[in-house]
């Protein structure tokens, strides 16, 4: 009797298997969500959007814009306040990036990789580099804004149904002033629906 189960499991092992294809961001959006009600890559796009659109039409923001030629930005923190450890935090902070830059409207700060531009520039400048071509302290360039932001996440779950909203909050500091200039938010959810049978 072992021997006829252990043979049978071995043919159902043996048969099964694995087919993987390249889809478009359309596409993987849909098979993710037949997965999981996990944030994805199209959830970060879409939000980016429409916080970036909401600050283009703040009419502070636009005011502050109109005294300055092309503000300089750095993300500060965005934080993830959600119940969710694992929220890709920084690919939402990636994909902020990449569309305020790609706009043309701003010019980025690269504020996480500071200490590595600090150390090359102290490590030119301790003589291990030919005189013309060190770089000099106290002439980068210096932020005129600070982004802060936070992702909340609300759920209730009732006989299998799950209703996920999430807020994504974003807010821009002038850090000589210490003025808000512009608070933008927006929400979006996912519902998902668990069957009581199937494996």
């Amino acid at each position: 009797m072992k021997i006829l189960l252990l043979a049978t499991l071995f043919i159902l092992v043996s048969c099964s298997s694995f087919k993987a294809e390249r889809v478009d961001s359309k596409e993987s959006d849909k098979r993710a969500m037949e997965i999981s009600d996990r944030w994805n890559q199209v959830d970060s796009e879409r939000v980016v959007k429409k916080l970036v659109k909401g600050i283009n039409k703040n009419i502070s923001f636009a005011k502050y814009k109109s005294q300055k030629r092309k503000p300089k930005i750095f993300i500060g923190e965005i934080q993830n306040l959600t119940s969710e450890a694992y929220f890709p935090i920084r690919d939402l902070n990636d994909e902020l990036l990449t569309v305020f830059h790609s706009s043309g409207q701003y010019i980025l700060i690269d504020s996480s990789s500071r200490q590595a531009i600090l150390d090359e520039i102290t490590y030119q400048n301790d003589g291990m580099v030919e005189e013309g071509q060190i770089k000099q302290i106290g002439k980068q360039a210096g932020a005129d804004l600070i982004v802060f932001g936070s992702v909340y996440m609300h759920h209730a779950t009732r006989k299998g149904k799950t209703i996920k909203q999430y807020s994504v909050n974003l807010r821009m500091t002038d850090i000589e002033t210490g003025v808000e200039v512009v608070r933008v938010r927006t929400k979006t959810s996912k519902y998902s629906e668990q069957s009581k049978s199937g494996w």
